[in-house]
């Protein structure tokens, strides 16, 4: 899987900061520089200020102005599976890759069992693997061989029967029922700095599943560098704490 920041609302801190401020000021915010929208604000910089103020506003669920800034982010190669579980935020914004118009009549069968277009969980090659509700744990080598063979061929013969079922007429919407739930998409998403803080809360949670936590925790890492007092905080004060943020 591949995660990348597509496009983001410029100076999204600023945004937060004049959105909060405007509540509570005579003057139209947007008429006044952001020196002034800070000017009583604590702080010595403009930096610390903004902490100050994202600080505040965090810690007292004041999370109206995280609406308004909003990132776009690419996800290369994660599973349906995957897909399922990010697409239930109603408050995200998805393209995902159509499988009714994008069909994998070219993909060789062979290299699936490699690796290719679906997506292997780290269940079956790693012997020390334990994930949610497993009832059993490490186990030997000769189970994780024996689990490659038996994934490797399930997935390879679904291909096999997809493309047989394009050759026989079928079209590729009727044709993909065959294919694994760990099939590969693509998908584009977007939110805005509230929503992807309840997204965390859910996804990137010790008890979410790999997949989804591994996505969520590479938009956090994209999303700190793009508004980094808000998630530092997030991150140091907030996380893992089933936030009230969701809408």
């Amino acid at each position: 899987m591949d995660v990348t920041l597509l496009e983001a609302t410029p100076n999204p801190e600023e945004v937060i900061c004049r959105a909060a401020r405007n509540d509570y000021m005579e003057p139209f915010n947007p008429e006044m520089s952001f020196e002034e929208t800070m000017a009583s604000v604590e702080g010595d910089t403009l930096r610390e200020k903004k902490e100050t103020l994202i600080g505040h506003l965090l810690q007292h669920g004041h999370f109206g102005p995280f609406e308004h800034p909003q990132a776009t982010f690419g996800v290369k190669g994660c599973s349906r599976t995957c897909m399922a579980q990010i697409t239930r935020h109603r408050h995200v914004s998805f393209d995902v890759r159509s499988m009714r118009y994008v069909s994998f009549d070219d993909v060789d069968p062979e290299s699936v069992a490699d690796g290719e277009l679906v997506v292997t969980p780290p269940s079956v090659t790693d012997p020390d693997w334990v994930g949610r509700n497993n009832e059993d744990g490490p186990v030997d080598q000769e189970t994780v061989e024996r689990r490659e063979s038996v994934f490797a061929d399930a997935v390879q013969h679904s291909v096999e029967a997809y493309q047989d079922l394009l050759d026989l007429g079928m079209p590729p919407e009727d044709a993909r029922f065959v294919l694994p739930l760990g099939t590969e998409v693509n998908i584009v998403l977007s939110m805005n700095v509230r929503m992807l803080m309840h997204v965390a809360d859910m996804r990137a949670a010790a008890d979410a599943q790999w997949e989804v936590r591994r996505m969520t925790e590479d938009i956090l890492d994209l999303a700190s560098e793009w508004a980094p007092i808000s998630f530092d905080h997030y991150e140091d004060h907030m996380r893992n704490r089933k936030n009230r943020l969701a809408p």
